[in-house]
């Protein structure tokens, strides 16, 4: 079986890191355990006009180049021969991606076709109304659809149409990223800080609702820590200096190399979202594997399935100061109900949210739509051992 011929699997995202973003953060943790298990390809848009080919980390990276933005979308016109000129076994289309799912249309490729639903248009309705129609051509043409979780196939507008054609593949971490390596920058960080630390990251955008967060912190005797940009920062820098009871509390980091420390050092993460956009929150699952509890808010989405209320954390209504402060209160005033809520964080994402599970389920779909194992016997071993290292981290 070692000398069958791999199976030959094409990646096409939006953009590959060190583009910043969620998608481009889960496209790479995947590849990078996939490319030992399957001939991998990723091809991709690239911010310039021109295109690039490099190998990163092993994994073949073809970054094409960007014509033109339509309501944000790059769109590629060499995207159609790269599909076609790839000759994979299985295409994998990371979603929403509307040029994309155009491309792979015209391209005429004749193998397994997966996607993988990250989330669905929210925001932009035109670009929703004329992405409807390929899309539904496209789904058509897919033999399956991966979510993240069950909460979004039943929310999901789309998904939730046609439920059985839909696998949940919730994202996974390395958890062992996340172990406390060094105890000095972390207590550096409560000495500059502390002692009550609230923590909140990533970019600074609308639906992240960091503007709750930070009124909730008038009713909250504690600091709190944003880390991340984004275009929302100089909006959310303004009505923070504009309260004086928030002067001096309310902490703007910016972009931070290695966020580990911070996650050990603060109390409480809180992952403010007030729109289906945060589809699942990575992040959280960051925190809850530094032993975390997490307030989150129960969105119609991924968000509140990955940290459970009561059991991990504390869940809020979105948009709401008034319940998230109570929320933070209580963990702060509690460190019993911390540590309880924090223990079961890890073992949460020990068991349900690691690299070597999101790896392996994501072959066992390979495997459904190829109609066999096809070359996936090696790639499984790795995917298990994975599973292993991560979990006994």
């Amino acid at each position: 079986m070692e000398n069958q011929r791999r199976l030959r699997v094409l990646h096409v995202g939006k953009f590959y890191p060190p583009h910043i973003g969620g998608m481009e953060t889960h496209l790479r943790t995947l590849c990078a355990q996939l490319k030992d298990a399957v001939d991998l390809q990723v091809i991709v848009a690239n911010d310039g006009t021109h295109t690039v080919q490099s190998v990163l980390d092993g994994i073949r990276v073809t970054r094409l180049g960007t014509a033109l933005y339509l309501y944000s979308t790059p769109v590629c016109p060499r995207m159609v021969r790269a599909i076609r000129g790839a000759r994979a076994d299985v295409v994998h289309v990371h979603l929403p991606n509307p040029w994309a799912v155009a491309a792979y249309l015209m391209s005429g490729h004749g193998g397994a076709l997966v996607a993988s639903w990250h989330s669905d248009v929210v925001r932009q309705k035109r670009l929703g109304r004329a992405y409807e129609v390929i899309s539904r051509l496209f789904l058509r043409r897919c033999n399956a659809i991966i979510a993240s979780s069950p909460n979004y196939v039943e929310s999901s507008p789309v998904l939730s149409r046609n439920p059985a054609h839909c696998t949940v593949v919730p994202y996974g971490i390395a958890v062992s990223d996340f172990a406390c390596r060094d105890a000095a920058p972390i207590h550096n960080i409560r000495q500059r800080f502390g002692p009550r630390i609230v923590l909140s990251a990533g970019r600074l955008v609308y639906y992240k609702g960091l503007e709750y967060l930070i009124r909730a912190m008038n009713a909250v005797d504690a600091k709190l820590l944003i880390v991340g940009d984004g275009p929302m920062r100089p909006r959310l820098e303004a009505e923070a200096a504009a309260n004086p009871l928030l002067r001096g509390r309310v902490k703007f980091l910016g972009r931070i190399e290695d966020v580990v420390p911070y996650y050990h050092a603060c109390d409480v993460f809180v992952l403010p979202s007030v729109a289906r956009s945060e589809a699942f929150g990575i992040v959280q699952l960051e925190a809850m594997a530094c032993g975390k509890p997490v307030v989150n808010t129960r969105l119609r989405s991924g968000v509140p399935f990955v940290s459970l209320h009561g059991v991990t954390g504390l869940t809020v209504a979105p948009g709401d100061p008034a319940q998230m402060a109570a929320a933070l209160n209580r963990l702060l005033d509690d460190p019993e109900l911390r540590h309880a809520l924090g223990n079961a964080a890890l073992h949460r994402v020990r068991t349900e949210f690691t690299v070597g599970a999101m790896v392996q389920r994501t072959l066992d779909v390979y495997r459904r739509v190829t109609g066999g194992s096809g070359g996936l016997e090696r790639g499984e071993r790795i995917a298990r051992g994975a599973g292993v290292a991560s979990a006994a981290t």
